[in-house]
């Protein structure tokens, strides 16, 4: 059955989910690229399957879903007996996860996105950076990345020493806040940090993303 994901692989949510893909080595899917610059995300066709106008939204035979971080856990559900096991072993890695997947989308998203929108794409835009906001959010992420920087002293991965969903749904908005706003001095200030973040960006499932999206190292 053919997983189809209405997305762009050059958007960060939509990285999120094909980096999943990957990871579970989920050959039967399509991406089809909705033109952002067109406004197709907006156009009626679409709001019929993702009513706030965003992407991704993804088609699995009779079941339509939206929002990124679901997507993301239902892929590694459904193909939870091939690929890179993305949950852990047992109920207790798997809350684990769930805990940091949490802390993720709640301490580290709301900052890191805001920068990045305000120094990638804001200027896309025709908007100037707004300064301000990026110095503000700044100080916010950092506060969090110390967190960070003591629970990856003690544990190789967020959910322990584990690769899971919980470190995957970080690729997408880290790699384009070092390589593309500039900011990698964020990350090289708390070694662990950097280590966990460098170890993330050469997993061959976020190199065929990279390439996909037009960024290939």
């Amino acid at each position: 059955m053919t997983i189809k994901l209405h997305g762009s692989a050059m958007s960060t949510c939509t990285g999120r989910v094909l980096i999943t893909l990957f990871e579970k080595e989920v050959e039967d899917y399509e991406l089809v690229e909705v033109d952002l610059s067109k406004g197709e995300h907006k156009s009626p066709e679409f709001l019929k399957h993702q009513p706030f106008g965003q992407i991704p939204y993804l088609v699995h035979g009779d079941l339509e879903l939206f929002e990124s971080r679901a997507i993301a856990r239902g892929v590694a559900d459904w193909y939870a007996k091939q690929g890179t096991p993305l949950y852990g072993s047992t109920a207790h890695e798997r809350a684990q996860v769930e805990q940091w997947l949490e802390v993720e989308a709640q301490n580290y998203n709301p900052s890191i996105s805001s920068i990045v929108f305000q120094i990638v794409f804001a200027p896309m835009f025709g908007k100037s950076t707004d300064e301000a906001v990026v110095a503000a959010e700044t100080a916010k992420l950092e506060s969090v990345l110390d967190i960070y920087e003591k629970r990856l002293s003690e544990k190789k991965y967020l959910a322990g020493d584990f690769f899971s969903l919980a470190d995957l749904s970080h690729i997408t908005y880290s790699y384009y806040l070092i390589k593309l706003a500039g900011k990698g001095a964020i990350y090289d200030s708390r070694p662990h940090v950097k280590a966990w973040i460098e170890g993330l960006f050469a997993r061959p499932a976020t190199q065929k993303w990279l390439k996909l999206a037009g960024y290939a190292q």
